[in-house]
């Protein structure tokens, strides 16, 4: 699976667990990016967040039966990351999101706002 395949794998999870405010940036064209695509959503309390970022491994791993290289934030809950390598999963709490805003520090990224509803599809 390709790293384009596998940021629309993510998008699918997050929508499933109604992730607020999905984008998808794309960084192939950005110079020194440390990967293709950061999928970002927001979740608006920590059990919501626990079930976005959860939603997220599992759709990933039924479809490309693969698992995070790295995972950091399960514990605090303002911002999992979820790093797939060529692509990285944010689920922020609303607050945490407007102050790191990733959409800003990586300004020269194609930013795409994505549907809160799923488009169910088979990825495989």
């Amino acid at each position: 699976m390709n790293s384009e395949e596998l940021s629309k794998v993510v998008m699918h999870g997050m929508q499933e667990k109604k992730g607020e405010d999905i984008v998808l940036m794309d960084l192939r064209k950005v110079k020194n990016a440390i990967a293709d695509y950061f999928v970002i959503c927001s979740g608006n309390s920590d059990t919501h967040i626990d079930a976005i970022s959860e939603a997220v491994e599992k759709e990933v791993h039924k479809n490309n039966k693969e698992n995070p290289w790295h995972r950091e934030g399960k514990e605090n809950k303002e911002w999992v990351l979820l790093d797939y390598v060529n692509v990285v999963a944010h689920v922020f709490r609303k607050d945490r999101r407007d102050f790191y805003a990733l959409e800003e520090l990586w300004g020269d990224a194609i930013i795409t706002e994505v549907e809160s509803e799923p488009q169910h599809k088979n990825f495989v």
